[in-house]
């Protein structure tokens, strides 16, 4: 287990470089999420529409960021650079475990570069829900690393499966979430599907945190639909890491 931690520790310091040498990167990729945010926010009813919408473009942020990280790992495999990671000693759990831990460094940016992009707008900021909501996303931000690695390692060589099923998958995600728009008062089969997204919780209990609602069955929802999804991509990912070749 130390080792296992060692090798992780490594593997996470590898992934992160490139991240802190570039930080505009993590600027940039914020375009599209701030896009939404000023052409749906002024769409809702006034008074809490920030309230209601910024945590779900947060969730959206680490939606986008996260499950494109899959394309890094497929361009290594592509260049001979991850065959020779490979045959290194670094255990291969840790190979996936340390890049989908180092998903979690660029989410808090971009929540933060949101959060103060909507401070003066009247967003309102609680700090200890803000916080929580923010472990509770870490946990579904590595969930959605270790699938996207995955992704790349099952479409090795054939990178347009991989940008085909991120792309299928990504915006009715997004949608049957209500990231973008309520879905209350939608169809029953439209709320059905909403039911059995796990995003749905996640996007709900951000709501709540960053409302300053902490104790609210709503939280426990979504820190068990996080936590599953990471469980779930770790344990897929794991496996994956272990059987590539």
């Amino acid at each position: 287990m130390s080792s296992l931690v060692a090798d992780t520790r490594v593997v996470f310091s590898r992934e992160l470089r490139p991240v802190l040498r570039s930080p505009f990167s993590i600027v940039f990729s914020m375009v599209q999420p701030l896009f939404f945010l000023a052409l749906f926010a002024p769409l809702l009813p006034e008074g809490s529409s920030l309230q209601w919408f910024v945590p779900g473009i947060i969730v959206m942020s680490c939606l986008f960021g996260s499950s494109m990280t899959g394309s890094n790992l497929l361009y290594e495999i592509q260049t001979g650079s991850h065959e020779r990671m490979l045959v290194t000693p670094l255990r291969r759990p840790a190979l996936l475990i340390g890049r989908a831990l180092k998903e979690i460094v660029p989410m808090i940016a971009q929540a933060a570069v949101i959060v103060l992009a909507c401070l003066p707008f009247g967003f309102r900021l609680h700090l200890t829900g803000a916080v929580l909501g923010l472990l509770i996303l870490a946990g579904f931000c590595v969930g959605l690393g270790a699938l996207s690695y995955t992704l790349a390692l099952a479409s090795k060589n054939q990178e347009w499966l991989f940008w085909t099923v991120q792309q299928t998958l990504l915006f009715p995600l997004l949608l049957l979430a209500g990231v973008l728009l309520p879905i209350d008062n939608g169809p029953g089969w439209l709320r059905s599907l909403s039911q059995i997204n796990p995003m749905t919780y996640v996007v709900n209990a951000e709501r709540a945190l960053f409302d300053g609602d902490v104790w609210s069955r709503t939280t426990v929802h979504g820190l068990i639909a996080a936590a599953g999804v990471g469980l779930l991509g770790l344990f897929v990912g794991v496996r994956a890491m272990q059987r590539s070749d």
